[in-house]
Order: C-alpha cells, then structure tokens, then sequence
C-alpha cells in the first residue's frame, strides 16, 4: 500500500523558479543568533551551529538576519558584511552550513529604526516617527532618510547578496518582515513620506523593488532570491493584507523565487503568537488563512512560518496545498535534530510554552522571545546543548547586563 500523500509530501523535494532545488520541505526561518564578533564578523560559533542544523536534516536554512551596514546594527553581536575581506570567514560558515545538500540561505537587513538605543550612533527611518510611548525608553525616535542614503542602502543590499553568493551560500532572503527597513517602508505608519518613496502604496513599495532588482542584477538569474513579508503589521495604520497581496504580486511578476509569510512588529508581535485565536493556535499555522488567499490568486512557491508543533500541523498544512514549505523557528532552537525525527514520521520531543518574565511591557514585546531563543543558539554555537527548561525572568536580568555591555563595547570600538 502506498503512503497517504500527507506522509510523503515532507520528504519532497522543491523546485524553485530559479531552477535551484530545496531537498525536502521543512525550512528553518531566520532566528538572531547574535553570534559575530563585536566588530561584526562570523565566528566559529555560527560554523557550529549551522553545521548542526544541517546534519539534523533540514531542508532550506535561512541564516539570522545579516546587517549591510556596519553604522546600522539591530543588536550587538549582528554579522555586518560590507566587502570581500570578509570570505574567509563566510566561507567557512556557508560550509558547514551546506553539509549533507541543505540550502543555506542569508537574510540580509537593515533595521532601520529597529534598533536598541544606545547601539548605533543614530537610528534612521523613511520618516521620522517614533516608537509608541512605552516602548520610548527602548528605541530612540529615528531620523528621516535622504533620497541619496536611501540609494546607498540599496547598493549595500546587492553587495551584501554578491558577496554571499562568492562566499558559497546557495541563496539568499531580503528581510521585509517585522518592523526593520524594508517594512517600514513598506507600512504607511512608518513611511509618511511624500517624495518618490512614499505617499501611495506603489511608491512605498518602490524601495523593495529597488532591492530586488539591484540583487538580481548582482547575482544574475539562477540564484535564490526571497523574502520575509508580513501579512500585515496588526498595528493601526500599518501594513494591510491587500497591500501585502499586492506586493507579493509585484514580486512575483519580478521573479521572486519564494515568499516567506509572517507578521507583526516589535511593537505588535503576531509572529510569536502572543495574541492568536484559539482556533488559529489550535490549527498551529497562524497566517495560513493569509496563505491561502496568496495561493488562490498568486503562483509563487509560499513558505509559512509561526505555530508549527505537531507532525500532524505541518502535514495538514502542506496537504492543503496553500504552502509548500514548513517554516520551523523555535523549535529546532530547542531540538536542532527535529527534521530527521519529522522526516522519520515522528512527533518533536520538546513543546513550545510561552516565554514570559512577569515584567508585563517586557512580556508584551518580541525582545524578550529574542533574548531567550538566542541564548540556546549560542549554547549550541559554543558546542553544548540547549535548555528548554531555562526561567525567561534570568535571561531577561542576564540579557539586560550582557547588551548593556556589548552595547558599551561596540559603540566605543566605533568611535
């Protein structure tokens, strides 16, 4: 008797426009691993982490989100890639990140406005809006963007895409998800500008395409180019789902060779499934509904990521046939072996629970999911195993100390 299709469609390989081919359709979505030197260099740490990722089984790897610019950091400890001189480094990682056929992909970012206070000398935006007031002593009010900073920043895009691709990543993903650059402009809440680069949607689209194509015509036709969208932002007057539909159209039309779904920002973080229906938790994928409203109108191959935890959700989401590839973020930060067991038919051993500090602005932000996930990463970085189990109140009070330093050192290495 043959398998049921629900069994097999994990172990599929996918074709990607591109003609590039992802083994299997498990994916692990980006995560911050925070693992780069204080001057913003890949360590033997992120060789060591990738490796154990790919020699877990997973198909497609989407690296932590990687910086175009030194000046512009998300958080200390971001890998920032500005030239060649950084190959020996990146090759080593994209290496052991290849091992055993899996697709190792970098997602590259700005943040923008995004970014902890303290860490850059200024934070910038597409317009000068800030933070809303609880969240003010966190993120400083950022500076509006000159058109020839905002030419420059999509250089850097393509550069960092260019030099990836030398360094023998097998693909990249353009960051336009959560809040950093490329949603902000993207979202009318953020981007109030009245130039070329805002007042409609088509023209807040305009930076993205910048991106796409000034990446493309640096790495040429045949690699792997894809994005991290929102659904939406979940904040008022942000980001909409037909304006999210409609830029995956865009993309799509421009070549796109896969769309990675999320939603919400810092500031309303939907992609950790604090605020999810009943419903949409117990059904595990929580922007499928958005999924199969790209699928019915869009031919793009679609990855979904947020809510996966059960063998039975990721098969009933790909049987479906609104995504083709399963994205799994926390919990192979827990259980980096998952996909063999998955592949093997079997359940994860390690549940996902809330992280939560008792520090209610604390717990009402994405930081502090972040600040605990990154800490497994780097135990496995360092060569030691994860700890399901560890208090999010200790990694907050440890984090904070541990930032704040970094923050210190990284700003005095910049002066």
């Amino acid at each position: 008797m043959k398998p049921a299709v629900s069994e097999t469609l994990l172990a599929q390989p996918l074709t990607l426009p591109c003609g590039a081919v992802i083994p299997n359709r498990l994916a692990k979505s980006a995560m911050s691993e925070a693992l780069g030197t204080l001057d913003n260099q890949p360590t033997s740490r992120l060789d060591r982490l990738y490796a154990r990722w790919a020699d877990g089984g997973i198909g497609l790897c989407i690296s932590g989100n990687v910086m175009v610019d030194r000046r512009a950091l998300g958080e200390p400890g971001n890998v920032a890639i500005e030239s060649e001189a950084q190959l020996p480094a990146l090759r080593a990682w994209a290496a052991a990140g290849t091992r055993g056929g899996t697709q190792l992909w970098m997602q590259i970012n700005h943040p923008g406005k995004q970014a902890p206070k303290g860490l850059n000398a200024e934070t910038v935006s597409p317009s000068a809006i800030p933070f809303r007031a609880d969240m003010a002593s966190f993120f400083d009010t950022p500076r509006e963007l000159t058109h020839a900073e905002i030419e420059d920043i999509v250089r850097r895009f393509g550069n960092t895409a260019r030099i990836a691709k030398l360094a023998g990543f097998t693909g990249v993903q353009i960051h336009g998800a959560h809040g950093y650059l490329v949603s902000q402009f993207l979202s009318p809440h953020h981007n109030r500008r009245e130039d070329q680069w805002g007042g409609s949607p088509e023209a807040r689209r305009r930076f993205l395409m910048a991106v796409y194509t000034e990446m493309r015509r640096q790495v040429g036709d045949a690699f792997p180019i894809g994005i991290k969208l929102n659904s939406a932002d979940f904040q008022r007057g942000g980001f909409t789902e037909e304006e999210s539909l409609a830029t995956i159209q865009m993309l799509a039309d421009a070549g796109i060779d896969l769309v990675e779904i999320s939603g919400g920002t810092y500031e309303a973080p939907a992609m950790t499934g604090m605020d999810v229906k009943d419903s949409t938790r117990q059904r595990e994928a929580y922007f499928l509904e958005f999924a199969e409203k790209v699928r019915a109108r869009i031919k793009v191959p679609l990855m979904l990521t947020g809510g996966f935890r059960s063998l039975g959700g990721m098969r009933s989401a790909l049987a479906s046939g609104a995504i083709d590839l399963v994205g799994l973020g926390r919990l192979l930060a827990v259980e980096p072996e998952l996909p063999q067991r998955l592949l093997a038919g079997q359940e994860p051993t390690q549940v996902i629970r809330p992280i939560s500090t008792g520090i209610g602005v604390v717990d009402r932000m994405a930081l502090m999911e972040v600040a605990w996930y990154t800490r497994q990463l780097r135990r496995i970085g360092e060569g030691g195993e994860p700890r399901p189990n560890e208090s999010g109140l200790t990694a907050f009070l440890l984090g904070i100390v541990e930032s704040g330093w970094k923050t210190f050192r990284t700003r005095r290495l910049r002066a």
